[in-house]
This record gives structure tokens, sequence and C-alpha cells, in this order.
């Protein structure tokens, strides 16, 4: 139960703050600020007025029902409606615990989509193709923009390694989960004998990272160019536009080779290099501040397994919250990809209310 007091202040600092930006000029950055923190919180407050409300009928009704001298008809009423009030009482509670939640800052962004092949030769990169595919379908249905960034072809057309920019409405927040390890089940389209084998691609999803989030110094970097290749190592073009960019106080090393620019290929591989920079700087303070969160949904550990692709049966098992579908087609065409998502965010919330309790 969230005590008054609690919703007396988020209603005071509500007040205040309408009160401020009503108040003498401010300075830009503050009313884009406070403006920001007023509209986030104009919905909670909306929502705790309605729970204070419903909690004082409650106690009006409970009085009206245990009156003895009021009629026989309007106490049963009375009854009835607390026995409604005190069912919504709760899921009221619950809905401004969920919004009161601390915000991922990064979960409005952009974001880095990058899928390698992982164990398992030419299917791996195979499966990794089809995972980088299933993910533009999934931008697609949700009118997000699906720039690719990079693909490292095979012989057979699979993708070694592919990289993409998504950008949307809470794209971040909706793809997150996706960071790990994919295990495909399935009989390759080589295998003679029938036998089904097991290969694997990772998929890693970074926010995009804004030049103030991460500030890259030139005597960092080390930037080499060469000439661009394709399947098998022949030449694609015959300048040197590839670019290799390695930030050197980590080692973290981005390739691009996709433009024939070298100009547009340096662009692309500093935009992949901030974003994973952030997140390792993400990640260094999501490790010191969730040290005890051992029940979490994943860590986003790229190491691990999260999700197994079972194509003869036709079956796909999310590890992480037990949720199998038998919807291949639907979930590798993006349509149904949502079923797994949506349990993996309300899984993570319900995580999140519990350490709050």
């Amino acid at each position: 139960m969230i005590p008054e007091d609690k919703l007396d202040k988020l209603i005071a600092r509500h007040e205040e703050l309408a009160a401020t930006l009503a108040g003498p000029a401010l300075a830009a950055k503050d009313i884009a600020r406070l403006s920001k923190e007023y509209s986030d919180l104009a919905p909670v407050v909306e929502r705790v007025r309605e729970l204070k409300r419903a909690r004082a009928e409650v106690v009006d009704l409970e009085a009206m029902a245990n009156d003895a001298a009021a009629e026989a008809e309007m106490r049963d009423l009375a009854k009835v409606e607390v026995a409604d009030l005190a069912a919504r009482v709760p899921q009221l509670e619950r809905e401004i615990q969920r919004a009161l939640l601390p915000k991922d800052e990064a979960d409005a962004r952009n974001a880095i989509l990058e899928v390698r092949a992982g164990t398992g030769g030419d299917e791996a990169a195979l499966f990794a193709s089809e995972l980088f595919e299933m993910y533009q379908r999934y931008a697609q249905l949700h009118r997000w923009r699906f720039e690719v960034l990079g693909i490292s072809e095979n012989d057979i057309g699979g993708y070694k390694e592919a990289s993409a920019s998504i950008s949307g409405t809470n794209v971040f927040a909706r793809l997150k989960f996706e960071s790990g390890v994919h295990r495909v089940q399935r009989v390759p389209a080589t295998e003679t004998q029938g036998r089904i084998h097991t290969s694997t691609a990772t998929v890693a999803v970074l926010p995009e990272a804004e030049e103030v989030d991460i500030q890259i110094e030139e005597k960092d970097l080390r930037i080499d160019v060469f000439r661009a290749s394709g399947p098998g190592g022949q030449s694609v073009n015959t300048t040197d536009s590839a670019v290799r960019i390695t930030h050197i106080p980590t080692g973290v090393v981005v390739q691009q080779q996709d433009e024939k620019s070298q100009h547009k290929n340096k662009a692309k591989a500093l935009k992949i290099l901030r974003a994973r920079l952030y997140e390792r700087k993400r990640q260094e303070i999501d490790t010191a501040r969730a040290a005890q969160r051992k029940g979490q949904v994943g860590t986003g550990d790229r190491s691990e397994r999260i999700r197994t692709y079972n194509f003869p049966q036709g079956r796909i098992t999310d590890h992480r919250i037990a949720v199998t579908l038998y919807k291949m087609e639907k979930v590798m065409n993006g349509e149904a990809l949502d079923e797994i998502i949506e349990p993996l965010i309300t899984e993570d919330e319900a995580q999140r209310l519990a350490e709050l309790q």
C-alpha cells in the first residue's frame, strides 16, 4: 500500500512545477527540464487523485454498509460498491508504482543493432542473416527507420556480421532484451542425412549515443584505411575506402567498408564506436548499481543463451521467462516477436517493483 504522505508529495511536486513554469522567466534548459518532469508527472498525479478518491469512498461506503440505521437496500448497495472499489484500489496502486519506477534514460533512444554468426559455420551465418531480416521486418511493422550500416557476407549469402541503425519511438526500450546468444536447431540445407544441427548467433542492441554522451578524442583513435573486399576475399572496389578505427584506451575496434566513400565509412564507424563505448559506460554503472539483482530478466550478457529456435518442431523458447511459442514463421516475420518482448518487459517491471517493496 502506498502511504498517503507519498501520494501527497507527488501532488505537491506537480503543483510546484506548475507554479514555477508559470512564474518568472526561466533559462531555456530549465524550461525544457521542468516541462518534461511536469508532463511525465501529470498522468501519475491523475492516477494518484483517483486513488485518493477511491480510498475515501471505500471509507464512506464501509461506514454506510455497517450503519444499522440505514435501509437494508442502501447497505447492500454500499457493500457491492465497496467490493468494486476494493478491487480497483490495488490496480491503481500498481499503475502508480509502475509509473514511478526508475527510468532507464536510454529507453527513448534509437539503437544500434549488431548481429554476428556464432558457432556453426555456414549455418550460423545463414541464421544470423535471418535474425537480421527478422528485426528489419519488426522495425517496419513499428514504422521505425532501419538503416543498414554494414553487412559482411559469406560465400552462400549468410551474414558473418551485420549492423543497422534503428530510429523511432522507444526503440531501445523494446529491443534491449534481445541482446544475447540466439540458438537455432534445424536440419541444414547441406545436410544429406537429415540430422539436426545446433548453431548460434549473437545479437547486441546498443543505445545510440550522441556526441555529448561520449567525447572521443582524435588522439585516442588509430584509423587504418584499406581496400574493401567481398565474400571469398575478392575486391569490391579499387580504392582504399574501407576504414578500421581502433579506440586505443579501450581496444574497441570498428570496421566499415560498405560505402564507396572513405568519409562515409568513417562516419558510420564512429557512430558504432560511440554506441559501443556508451554501452560499456552504461554496463559499468549498471554492474555497480545492480550487483544484488540476481533474478533480473537476463543480464544482457552476450555470452548468455537467451532463446532457442527449434525449426523441426516450429517452437521458439525464451529461456529467461520460460515463454514458448509455436509460431516460428510469424516470429521470424517480425509479426509475433512482440509476444516474446512484452512478457520480457513485464517481467523486468515486476522484478523492479519487487525491489521497491
